[in-house]
């Protein structure tokens, strides 16, 4: 290759190199700045393609999505002295591009590391003004709309972030705690449920004597009442009875000596009796004379 070739293709290199850092491309997913020897020059770079001096500008670019920051869970201490351990996560995005590059050098890392210790900062505020109670249901939400809004005011000042919102993920009790809190609601449920077995016991025993002197009532009414059928039906038997003697004296006579005959005679017994008295006048007479 001769001299003046070799010297065109150096040049047309440093050409295309050239052109390629004099212009750049911005995502509308993107924010950007615009430095020009380590100086912003300008904070608002819009999306599209631009012209930047080549070597002289850099060009910083930034996600202006909506981002997810999930902090660790941390330690909070109630009003009640009572500790919490509580899981949240924030919604940011940046909102003044200068700010954030000033703040964190551009550094996303950072951002949310600063982010974080902000959004802690916030819940120990607000949490060690609140019982557990309120922490745990009675004033949650109440809470996080404070916060969010107390915490978006903070960071656009400082770094130029807004956060959208603040969400506790879960808010759990320390191993030691929730022992304790497990004991005492153990107790108190065992305390719950002897009086409601001591209630029961003595609803039981109300029922049982009632229902003892029920049966006491309902037998002697029973056994009044078989008392008054029985010497009814005595009554009427006699009365039968009676009527049937009447009728024909010497026929009933004869019929309830033969029953008589059949039941003394039924089994193996011994009777010493005399042939000749009238409990065998049908035998040694046949009318009975």
């Amino acid at each position: 290759m001769s001299p003046k070739a070799f010297t065109s293709l150096i040049v047309i290199a440093l050409v295309v190199l050239i052109g390629s850092q004099s212009f750049y491309i911005i995502k509308e997913t993107e924010r950007a700045i615009k430095l020009r020897f380590g100086e912003m020059i300008d904070d608002d770079v819009q999306p599209g393609i631009g012209f930047k001096m080549p070597l002289a500008d850099v060009i910083k670019r930034f996600d202006a999505r909506v981002l997810t920051l999930d902090t660790q869970p941390s330690r909070f201490l109630t009003s009640g002295k009572k500790y919490v351990i509580v899981d949240s996560f924030a919604k940011w995005r940046i909102k003044d591009v200068r700010n954030y590059y000033q703040a964190t050098s551009g550094d996303r890392t950072r951002a949310t590391l600063l982010l974080e210790n902000q959004v802690n900062k916030g819940l120990r505020d607000e949490i060690a003004a609140r019982s557990l109670y309120e922490v745990v249901s009675g004033e949650r939400d109440q809470l996080m709309t404070k916060l969010t809004a107390m915490l978006n005011e903070q960071t656009q000042d400082e770094l130029g972030i807004e956060v959208l919102d603040v969400r506790v993920k879960a808010i759990d009790l320390p191993d030691e705690l929730s022992n304790n809190v497990y004991q005492r609601m153990s107790a108190e449920r065992g305390r719950e449920s002897r009086e409601i077995r001591s209630e029961g016991n003595e609803l039981a025993e109300g029922i049982q004597a009632d229902a003892d002197r029920q049966k006491t009532v309902i037998e002697a009414e029973a056994y009044r009442e078989a008392e008054q059928i029985r010497g009814e039906g005595d009554a009427e038997a006699s009365r039968i009875y009676a009527q049937a003697f009447n009728k024909d004296p010497e026929f009933y006579s004869f019929t309830r000596s033969l029953k008589a005959y059949t039941e003394t005679f039924e089994g193996n017994d011994v009777l010493l009796l005399d042939p000749k008295s009238d409990f065998f006048r049908y035998l040694n007479d046949s009318k009975g004379n």
